[in-house]
């Protein structure tokens, strides 16, 4: 980037960060289903009903044509009889489940077969890619006949249903990405996007244009006008139409977006970006991510991230292969339960016995100032931006505690948590993401997530809570957030002691457990490497590796000590 360009933009994103401090959401977070711009299908791919196949084959054959949407499920029609094929509508949200079972139901015609197809429905995928965990049991009976010597289906209930394993091969996951209401970070809206559409650029940028998911849209701002749309790309730009109303500040808080979405999506080198025929900032018609590097979410993966530890009741830094008690008294404390850091020095601390805890909030190596008093209380998380620590209270009362810039002076709120219906357990777990925009939490031994709702003036909602990875039944201990949006968790079970849970719950991964020992009583990760707490000791993997990677190893300096690692964010 030229100089000149790098001070315009420079310019334009000190009044960003200006305007961003005291920003709220937008009174109409509806999604603008707007595309002035539709990107090509590709053909549809040559999947059909292969001559002389038996009716169940031929059946299976057809649920994994549901997962090629183009052409209006051109292939999975090919399999239907002339009638039924123009009657079938492919209408709704995609139905996932985790394996079809398909069985003859007795007393068929001649010429004619009935089949029951059963599985259990993992989530669904709503419209725009937005996949959401679900629990229920997909039952239909299906008809087929045969058709010229040919099984053909027959009868059908409408919808698309298809198999995990099919998600996974016929579509992948992306990340479009929306400013949170302080305009100050990127949060990652992931979505599943069919793998052979000819343009993916064109299918992200039309949904980036459409705003955030239902489920994200209280914990982020979406201010473009519902005119605004996505043009196509065309001479080495990509072009936008209805920005006349869009000010300089939210035009370059969009090019980021634009940057950041195309960046993961596989573009590299500089971005070109057209607004109504001219540069979407004056003076300025091309960016790169280094331009908006600090407002990835993930802009700290690659950086050096502080690592401390908890055990016989105080503090400890690791480095160099080495555990060294902080400075100050949290060092030498022998009292602290449990505790966060943030990378700037801000400490939060709970200590003291079952029944009688004290909450303080400080900043090393001073003593933390006690702030809250409970019969017990979650390890407490930071906000973004070290202002302000979450805490559940005796297992049921959320708190936000906030620390003025200004003055310093402490406040306490109770936020309000929107249980789903029928969760009435206790709160052993709280984590709020990296972005702030998401919180995990561990109720009874489930895991669930939320996003976190602003209405401007700094109180904050728990909402749109989810169950995610519900296989794992009570057997969840601990969870966290690594860097890139997915959950660490931590459990009783010695089959999945540790597994990875993906952003949005579409999938569970066991990550190597031979060499852990269950209960995993605490989790945590940075860029680089996993950490886990279990029966015996503190043990870390790294976090390139895959499921098949090598045994977990004792963490250096922390050999033979049972502990809480703890990575400063």
């Amino acid at each position: 980037m030229s100089t000149q360009r790098l001070a315009a933009v420079a310019a334009v994103a000190t009044v960003a960060t200006c305007l961003g401090s005291c920003a709220t959401l937008p009174s109409n977070t509806e999604p603008h289903v707007l595309r002035a711009y539709q990107p090509e299908m590709e053909q549809a791919p040559a999947i059909a009903p292969q001559p002389g196949s038996d009716p169940d084959l031929l059946l299976r054959d057809f649920f994994a044509a549901l997962a090629v949407p183009t052409a209006n499920y051109e292939a999975a029609r090919s399999f239907l009889r002339q009638g039924t094929r123009e009657a079938w509508q492919p209408t709704g949200d995609i139905l996932v489940v985790d394996r079809l079972n398909i069985t003859t139901v007795a007393g068929s015609a001649p010429g004619t077969r009935s089949f029951s197809v059963q599985g259990n429905v993992i989530g669904e995928v709503t419209a725009g890619g937005v996949f959401t965990p679900a629990r229920a049991l997909y039952d239909a009976t299906i008809e087929l006949e045969q058709v010229d010597g040919e099984w053909r289906i027959s009868s059908l209930p409408s919808g698309v249903v298809i198999e995990r394993t099919e998600l996974r091969n016929k579509y992948q996951p992306h990340n479009l990405y929306f400013y949170d209401p302080d305009a100050a970070v990127l949060v990652p809206d992931r979505r599943w996007i069919f793998a052979e559409w000819d343009s993916l650029s064109s299918v992200l940028l039309n949904l980036l244009i459409d705003g955030p998911a239902e489920r994200l849209q209280p914990a982020v701002r979406f201010t473009l006008p519902a005119e605004a749309g996505y043009a196509g790309f065309e001479n080495g730009a990509y072009n936008f139409t209805g920005f006349g109303a869009v000010s300089e500040v939210d035009r370059l808080r969009f090019a980021a977006q634009v940057v950041w979405v195309l960046a993961q999506a596989g573009t590299t080198g500089t971005i070109k970006i057209m607004a109504d025929g001219d540069p979407l900032i004056p003076g300025i018609d091309s960016f790169t991510t280094d331009d908006f590097a600090d407002v990835h979410p993930a802009r700290d993966a690659a950086g050096e991230q502080s690592v401390f530890a908890l055990f016989n009741g105080s503090l400890f830094s690791l480095s160099g292969g080495q555990a060294e008690s902080v400075e100050g008294p949290l060092g030498h404390s022998g009292e602290i339960v449990s505790a966060d850091v943030e990378r700037d020095g801000d400490v939060a601390v709970v200590s003291g016995p079952e029944g009688n805890q004290r909450l303080g909030l400080g900043k090393l190596p001073e003593a933390p100032a006690e702030v809250e008093r409970a019969g017990n209380f979650t390890r407490p998380t930071f906000e973004m931006g070290s202002e302000a620590i979450w805490v559940v209270a005796d297992g049921r009362r959320v708190l936000r505690v906030v620390r003025s810039a200004a003055t310093g002076e402490i406040s306490t709120s109770e936020v309000q948590v929107e249980m789903p219906d029928g969760v009435e357990g206790n709160i052993s777990v709280l984590r709020l993401s990296q972005t702030g925009a998401r919180a995990v939490l561990v109720i009874d031994g489930h895991l669930y997530t939320g996003v976190i709702a602003s209405d401007g003036s700094g109180v904050r909602r728990l909402v749109n809570l989810l169950e995610y990875a519900p296989d794992l039944g009570g057997s969840v201990i601990a969870a966290d957030w690594n860097v890139d949006g997915s959950l660490l968790v931590g459990t009783s079970s010695s089959s999945a002691p540790v597994v990875r849970v993906e952003q949005d719950g579409s999938s569970t991964t066991v990550l190597s457990s031979g060499n852990l020992t269950a209960p995993v009583v605490a989790v945590a990760s940075s860029g680089a490497m996993y950490y886990a707490t279990d029966a015996n000791g503190t043990l870390q993997l790294p976090a390139t590796g895959t499921p098949d990677s090598p045994n977990w190893r004792e963490v250096p300096g922390l050999q033979g000590v049972r502990s809480l690692a703890i990575v400063a964010r």
